[in-house]
């Protein structure tokens, strides 16, 4: 039997109603008759059906249907259609859904932007060149000049400028690239970004105020925007009308481009939350009616010397695993449990171990108050790897931290010592080099640690005296070192109990670097408060806790609470809510 011709279509032209549609005619209500059928078996034996296709499509007419083809509520294609518009077809809703895979123009609201980058967008996150989905980059000129300036040294903004300048040379160097026509963004297998890269490669003409110094980098870039606002004011032969935006961390530069009626943004993708009162608190109060209509049916069970509650309803959607849930009603008792399990619409909760009493004390601490509570039950959890702490000053974060270290250590052997660093900002002025070793440099930035332990030292000496005392703090300092975060990278410990102080000051990457250092049966505490940020250019949205805590919600193995109240005294309580 001779082989059918090749056909000249390709198969993914056709719809997807095409490949299914005979399966359907055959089983559906409007089905054919065995008579087209039997006539329809005669025609595939041979070649005709693709003859047919190819007449169909030279002829570009659908005068003649076969009985084949009667079934097919959506007729083949007529035309020939070339890649470009195949590409641009528009898929359905539910392909949309289902597939991973999304189009580069699936995101976009309207036409794309042109964004003109400042230096020190670039500087703070090298990678943002593709954090624009569909929009177009424009850089100037003098933004290369800045960033070969900054490319010297080993801070943090050195290696951004280097990773920047890497980032602009692959693209350049992409096959196929024309900087006159613009760089694709998904050359380097960015996939996200659907836009292009321009350079300045021409003079452009533009006159700003006199009141504005012509040599000073801001306002040249200042310059550039009005330019490129005029040039893409109107639609132009081979350049489409776009809408042009300045994108600056600098606030002053924001200030000026809005003073001169230019459109100007600050970069906003570093940011993990818009405002700090979004943050999750780890904690939930239950509704009045929890047990009477908001949970039926429940299940109770006893284990040890917790009890479980396997509940549904309309609040389980709304909670992760490791989040604290607390019932307090007058004239009710209390109920206060841990999520410790989510399967479709129910949730367990298992009722927390009560540190506030004296017989559960952790190296003689007690806790105080209901979010105290729900902390030491995560620091004390050996299946908790990671524990996020925020708080005022004065709630405990420290003192706790220290605690339950100590007792893992010294007293369960969970751990074999403790490793506490910090984030080196200081409030003030610098006061110079610190002379020493480590340990010594980092001392005075440990006031907390030496604080916390003379007070954990003094409950634990008990009557045993002044040599008491002295043999007690040389046993825990020699389970405690004092790591700098500045030699942190390649280490990795094994069964520590790492305590990271002051996180709020962290970028999310210098997050990452500490947190990445975990090995097995490693622990690793956050602790930190968003309201004392002494570093610049980070706020409450982009800090490297806000990253983490966010990141690492619903985690197993993690978690986080908020700690609402100060329990070091009236007076420190007050000045934080007056000062």
């Amino acid at each position: 039997m001779p082989l059918p011709p090749a056909p000249t279509k390709r198969a993914a032209l056709l719809s997807p109603d095409a490949h299914d549609a005979p399966a359907r005619s055959l089983h559906g209500k409007g089905g054919r008759r065995s008579s087209d059928r039997h006539a329809e078996e005669t025609r595939s034996s041979g070649p005709q059906p693709l003859e047919l296709f190819d007449r169909r499509a030279a002829e570009g007419s659908v005068a003649v249907e076969a009985p084949a083809l009667q079934s097919l509520k959506a007729p083949l294609p007529v035309t020939p259609v070339t890649r470009s518009q195949e590409e641009r077809r528009p898929a359905t809703a539910a392909k949309e859904a289902a597939s991973p895979i999304k189009t580069k123009r699936g995101k976009a609201n309207g036409p794309a932007k042109l964004f003109v980058l400042d230096t020190n967008v670039l500087l703070h996150d090298p990678m943002c060149l593709f954090r624009f989905e569909e929009h177009d980059i424009f850089l100037p000129m003098i933004v290369l000049e800045e960033l070969d300036g900054h490319k010297k040294g080993t801070t943090e903004v050195a290696r951004n400028g280097r990773q920047a300048s890497r980032t602009l040379d692959a693209l350049a160097a992409a096959q196929g690239a024309d900087i006159g026509k613009g760089l694709k963004l998904d050359t380097t297998g960015h996939r996200e970004a659907g836009g292009k890269l321009f350079f300045q490669t021409d003079p452009l003409d533009y006159s700003l105020p006199t009141s504005l110094p012509q040599g000073k980098a801001d306002n040249q870039i200042l310059g550039v925007v009005h330019a490129l606002r005029d040039l893409y004011a109107k639609d132009e032969p081979g350049r489409a009308k776009q809408e042009v935006v300045l994108v600056s961390k600098d606030i002053n530069m924001r200030v000026k481009a809005r003073a001169l009626g230019l459109a100007a943004d600050d970069y906003q993708n570093d940011k993990t939350l818009e405002d700090g009162d979004l943050l999750y608190s780890g904690a939930l109060a239950l509704p009045p009616d929890f047990w009477t209509r908001q949970s039926k049916p429940i299940e109770s069970w006893q284990s040890g010397s917790s009890t479980f509650y396997r509940v549904s309803g309309p609040l389980v959607p709304n909670l992760y695993i490791n989040q604290f849930v607390y019932f307090e009603a007058p004239g009710e008792p209390s109920m206060y449990a841990r999520v410790t399990e989510i399967r479709d619409r129910t949730a367990v909760l298992k009722t927390l171990k009560d540190y506030g009493s004296i017989k559960n004390a952790v190296w003689g601490v007690n806790t105080r108050n209901r979010e105290q509570n729900f902390a030491m039950n995560l620091l004390m959890d050996p299946e908790v790897d990671l524990v996020t702490l925020t708080g005022t000053a004065g709630t405990g974060k420290t003192l706790m931290a220290l605690a339950s270290g100590l007792t893992q250590v010294l007293d369960d052997r969970r751990y074999t010592e403790i490793i506490m660093t910090r984030a080196t900002v200081s409030v003030g002025e610098d006061i110079g080099f610190l002379p020493g070793t480590e340990e010594e440099k980092m001392g005075p930035w440990m006031g907390a640690l030496d604080d916390n332990l003379e007070f954990l030292a003094k409950g634990d000496g008990g009557g045993a005296g002044e040599w008491g005392r002295a043999a007690t703090n040389e046993l825990i300092r020699s389970r405690i070192k004092i790591k700098s975060m500045n030699f942190m990278r390649g280490r990795t410990f094994l069964n520590k109990y790492v305590i990271i102080d002051e996180a709020q000051n962290l970028t999310p990457k210098q997050m990452k670097t500490l947190v990445t250092r975990a090995g097995p049966g490693t622990k690793i505490i956050c602790m930190g408060n968003l309201a004392q940020i002494d570093t610049p250019y980070l706020t409450e949205g982009s800090s490297g806790l806000t990253f983490a805590v966010d990141k690492f919600k619903g985690w197993p193995h993690s978690g986080h609470i908020t700690l609402a109240r100060g329990e070091r005294s009236r007076l420190a309580d007050f000045a934080s809510e007056v000062l």
